[in-house]
């Protein structure tokens, strides 16, 4: 199977070759025409060209007219301008088709002049040279290697007993351990190469080739780190383990060997850029054997595209994402031989700076997270600052990058100010919105981390009071924050594009005000939101009532509470229409309850059960600290006609008042019952005869106001006693 996919890659490599070839011989052969048949000027044509060449006669033309100035308005593109574009391209691809003949006068040309200016060496002796230079810095990074090896392994052992270090303490180590080894070969070759003198030439052939091994070795070693692979342990844990990109061994071991395939032939061309330029090659020359070389490059890119391991498996004339990167891929690669670097750089930030930029997200998380996936241990602050950070560094970069290649100016554009300001003010733009959210994303995660905290802090009821504020408060904090500093970043913008802000400001300001005039309902909605906010009438947690509406505070909006009923619905109520606002959450509640007794009761007796009944509720581990003070009974309310209603009070923190009456209620007929004390009830007696009825019905009249009476002479009784 992979015998195949080579024959397949190596047929579509072959066809694109072709199709450059025949291009490059396309443009050169009609730029041979053209100059073939192009017909020679006339020779009063020379004559004139030769006279207004003559600096006399450019003064007089200079001086004859000289009109006021007038503002230039830049023109659309012309006709003219897309000729000019069109004759730089087809310039530059006949030059690269000249340069075809020429390589091989080239290197002859080089190999001399290395033979003359270095002494007579060969270029043989040059790699000579470079091989002994690295042999030293290797021979160097292999004794450090050995020490830093030796002194892991005795940390190992003494801290074997101890608890597995933090994912990030461990990543840490394996970078350290890692680049100080390359940082000593860097220092041993480049260091030994500089402690004698060698002919210029010399060193501009050689220096580069260190460098670039240098190069190459740090980023497989980065690479390496990120992808867990290169040894099988890191500081003694599994090098899949602390792995940045989440990804299996398979995938790893793929990506490794391409990265370090792609950033050889780079760094390949780099250093075959830079010996040219030495060596006074043509530059035509030059780029020949640059996009030569850069055809490795589409090979490689071309080979990811097409097998890489999470691709998936169906069949190849299918594969419409594949076919599209491939097309991609290879207008890239003719956007570069073409000259057109503007073109090519856009292009290729579009393919790669998304995926790099989420790539740089999940290694940050992954950089911070904890073994067992725990959010206790995480700085989310820190962690938000990296992130965003890293990501304003790579698009600044690279919008740096565009703006050198704008300036540069390689594809022969004409020069435009209004363009180059329009530019300007791009990147500007770029790097003001970067910046803006890398504020936001540092506010937020400051304030989603005093939220979470205010949510999980506990202590005296000051702490949860004001907890409970910060709760309220900060998320409109946090959408107020969002508004402005988007307005903020949009306004800096404009104004770097170059647009006129004041009056925007002005049309805003009066925009707004006929805004509130329309909409009276909703600024009564906003500024109401505020005073209660002011006035602190309720938090996120509390239970409170306004009219027909009830329920616990879930959330704030810049218009709206919401409440969540105890039934279960929800209810969003505009803080214009809420007015008048019951806290049943705040501080204490007072629940008062009665209860109804026979006439014959003992009222002391019934004072001292509710006092044991108190004080045994004050015990409860569960009731007992919600209780501020206990149950108490508070006296005779009110005669009825069945008995006597007594009423009774108790004190608690705020809803836990119904789960402590209820359980006093279970706890009062307890005792009732066991000390006979009845509460009263409607009875009915009904006897035979009218007579007996009568006589009966008048003794229970009489009884019944004997017992009322001997009740009250208790009630004075006890009254008197307290």
């Amino acid at each position: 199977m992979h015998i195949a996919a080579i024959r397949d890659l190596a047929a579509k490599v072959s066809i694109l070759l072709v199709l450059s070839i025949a291009l490059l011989w396309a443009s050169f052969t009609t730029s041979q025409a053209q100059k073939a048949y192009a017909p020679p000027p006339p020779g009063k044509v020379e004559e004139l060209i030769k006279l207004l060449d003559d600096p006399e006669i450019k003064a007089w033309i200079t001086t004859k007219d000289n009109p006021p100035p007038v503002a230039e308005v830049p023109d659309a593109p012309t006709a003219g301008d897309f000729m000019v574009w069109s004759n730089a391209v087809r310039a530059h691809l006949h030059g690269i088709g000249q340069a075809i003949p020429a390589v091989p006068a080239e290197f002859s040309k080089a190999r001399s002049m290395i033979m003359t200016e270095i002494n007579g060496r060969r270029p043989a002796e040059i790699l000579l040279l470079f091989a002994a230079f690295a042999a030293l810095g290797f021979g160097a990074e292999f004794v450090v290697r050995h020490i830093l090896s030796r002194e892991g392994r005795r940390m190992a052992m003494s801290t074997k007993t101890q608890t597995s270090p933090a994912r990030h303490h461990v990543i840490g180590r394996s970078i350290f351990t890692a680049m100080i080894p390359l940082v000593v070969f860097a220092f041993v070759s480049v260091g030994a190469f500089h402690a004698f003198t060698w002919p210029p030439l010399l060193a501009m052939l050689v220096l580069p080739m260190l460098v670039a091994l240098i190069a190459w070795r740090v980023i497989m070693q980065i690479t390496a780190t990120l992808l867990g692979v290169g040894r099988d342990e890191i500081n003694g844990e599994s090098a899949a383990k602390v792995r940045l990109i989440p990804m299996d061994d398979v995938q790893a071991a793929f990506w490794y060997r391409r990265i370090a395939l792609f950033a050889g032939i780079f760094l390949t061309g780099w250093v075959a850029a830079g010996m040219m330029t030495a060596l006074n090659f043509a530059p035509n020359v030059k780029s020949l054997i640059v996009y030569i070389l850069g055809l490795g490059l589409l090979a490689v890119a071309l080979e990811i595209v097409w097998n890489r391991p999470e691709t998936a498996v169906v069949a190849r004339a299918y594969r419409a994402k594949e076919w599209l990167l491939t097309l991609y891929l290879c207008v890239l690669w003719l956007l570069w031989i073409a000259g057109m670097s503007l073109a090519l750089w856009v292009g290729i930030y579009a393919l790669i700076l998304p995926p790099i930029l989420r790539t740089t997200s999940t290694i940050v998380q992954s950089f911070f997270a904890s073994p067992e996936d725990t959010q206790k241990t995480r700085n989310q602050v820190l962690e938000v600052l990296i992130e965003r950070a890293a990501r304003v560094v790579i698009i600044a970069l690279a919008a740096a990058w565009l703006a050198a290649v704008v300036r540069l100016r390689a594809m022969g554009l004409m020069e435009d100010e209004a363009a180059s300001r329009m530019i300007r003010g791009v990147l500007g733009g770029i790097v003001i919105l970067l910046a803006a959210d890398l504020i936001w994303h540092m506010v937020k995660g400051l304030i989603n981390q005093r939220i979470e905290r205010a949510r999980l802090d506990a202590g005296d009821e000051a702490a949860l009071a004001r907890s409970g504020r910060l709760m309220t408060l900060l998320p409109i904090l946090r959408n107020f924050l969002a508004v402005a500093i988007a307005a903020i970043a949009v306004m800096m913008v404009l104004s770097g594009l170059g647009v006129a802000i004041g009056p925007l400001i002005a049309g805003a300001g009066i925009f707004g005000v006929a805004i509130g005039f329309g909409s009276q309902s909703l600024v009564k909605d906003i500024i109401s939101g505020i005073f209660y906010m002011t006035d602190d009438a309720f938090r996120v947690g509390e239970y409170i009532q306004s009219g027909s509406y009830m329920g616990t505070v879930e959330s704030f909006g810049i218009r709206s509470v919401k409440l969540r009923h105890h039934r279960g619905p929800i209810f969003t109520i505009p803080f214009g229409t809420l007015g008048a606002v019951q806290n049943m959450s705040r501080d204490w509640v007072i629940d008062k309850f009665f209860i109804s007794v026979n006439f014959d009761a003992d009222l002391v007796k019934v004072k001292k059960l509710v006092k044991g009944v108190g004080a045994a509720l004050l015990e409860d581990e569960e009731l007992g600290p919600q209780i501020i003070e206990t149950v108490k009974m508070k006296g005779v309310e009110a005669f009825s006609d069945y008995g006597i209603k007594l009423s009774f009070a108790v004190m608690t923190k705020p809803g836990h008042q119904s789960s402590i009456r209820r359980r006093a209620y279970a706890m009062i007929r307890e005792a009732f019952a066991l000390n006979g004390i009845g509460f009263a009830s409607p009875t009915v007696q009904v006897a035979g005869g009218e007579d007996h009825s009568a006589n009966a019905m008048a003794a229970a009249s009489g009884e019944t106001i004997a017992r009322k009476k001997a009740a009250e002479a208790k009630l004075k009784l006890v009254e008197g006693e307290s």
